[in-house]
């Protein structure tokens, strides 16, 4: 497995981000830990998880679920950079409390307690604020954070789909308070998806951040999907209607035509793509079963010719960083 530093930070992370949002919801405790023992085992040092994950009137499941796996010992804790998210309501419908979601200070400092609670450990390498809150004064956020690192229970605190603007406003108010500041992102960036490139990751860049992007296969939708179809196999979600789309078809039947050409699998060159962007420390995967982990484990020695991704950028133009993406 190969290792790079988390931003700006001292700790060294896998380019492969064991990403944990099916655990629960569609993968059963048991599978669980036998894909976290398998990561683990690959060298995959890096799990990402929300509070929310579980979803509906399991929300928390999947923290809980990570705490029975680090419980079984075996110094699995010490060897893992654990991050979590704070923002989303955690009742079981929307009829919360005041004060029961988001940034506030009350809020995080209600979260953390209860979410080190189902992790089973003491404290969180990664404190991730899921979203913007536009409500909550930054330096209430950042003066929450810094009790919580004061405290020993959480390291880092990072961001997950924030703007460009929101990320030099976080970590300017925090050189101004004199806090850390955000350590890494987490954005919606794939071959499809490119709009972080204009604004997220130069920011990204600029402070210091490690980005770390999530559904790197667009949902699917860059796995192969027309070859499975064409196979038998069920079309379903969002990356199924994204094919109703004449433009996006053709982009997807050119991508896959290619990749046949070289003898290559889509969804390993779409991680391996990701790997060879700048700024990028590991995007995130999130494997059901274990087949699913090791496919996404050879992407990370997957070389790309410079050819090869000539070809791709063709495909997949993107839009370019600001601010010759708003060029006339």
């Amino acid at each position: 497995m190969k290792y790079t530093q988390l931003g700006r930070t001292g700790l060294k992370v896998s380019r492969i981000v064991l990403g944990t949002m099916n655990f629960g919801p569609f993968t059963e405790e048991a599978e669980s830990h036998t894909i976290m023992d398998a990561a683990l085992g690959a060298g995959i040092n890096f799990f990402d998880t929300a509070n929310v994950y579980g979803w509906g009137e399991n929300k928390g499941r999947t923290e809980e679920i990570i705490g029975s796996w680090f419980a079984k010992g075996g110094g699995r804790r010490d060897k893992v950079v654990l991050g979590t998210k704070v923002y989303a309501n955690m009742a079981a419908s929307d009829n919360a409390w005041p004060n029961h979601d988001k940034l506030s200070a009350k809020n995080i400092r209600r979260a953390v307690d209860a979410s080190l609670k189902r992790l089973g450990t003491d404290y969180i390498d990664l404190y991730q604020f899921h979203h913007i809150d536009r409500d909550t004064p930054v330096e209430e956020i950042w003066q929450a954070i810094d009790v919580l690192v004061q405290q020993g229970k959480i390291l880092y605190a990072g961001s997950s789909n924030f703007p460009g603007w929101k990320i030099a406003q976080m970590n300017e108010t925090a050189r101004r308070l004199g806090s850390f500041g955000l350590v890494s992102e987490q954005c919606l960036y794939n071959l499809e998806e490119r709009r972080a490139e204009m604004e997220v990751i130069p920011a990204a860049q600029e402070y210091g951040l490690g980005v770390i992007p999530w559904s790197p296969l667009q949902g699917g939708l860059l796995g192969g999907i027309i070859k499975k179809e064409a196979e038998g196999g069920r079309r379903a979600g969002r990356a199924a209607e994204a094919l109703n789309d004449a433009a996006a078809r053709a982009r997807i039947q050119a991508y896959e035509d290619l990749l046949d050409k070289h003898g290559l699998e889509p969804g390993e060159v779409a991680l391996a793509w990701l790997l060879t962007r700048p700024g990028v420390t590991g995007p995130i995967v999130g494997p059901r079963t274990a087949d699913q982990l090791t496919s996404a484990l050879r992407a990370v020695e997957l070389e790309l010719s410079e050819e090869l991704l000539a070809s791709l950028d063709e495909i997949f133009p993107g839009t370019g960083p600001s601010p010759e993406a708003f060029a006339w």
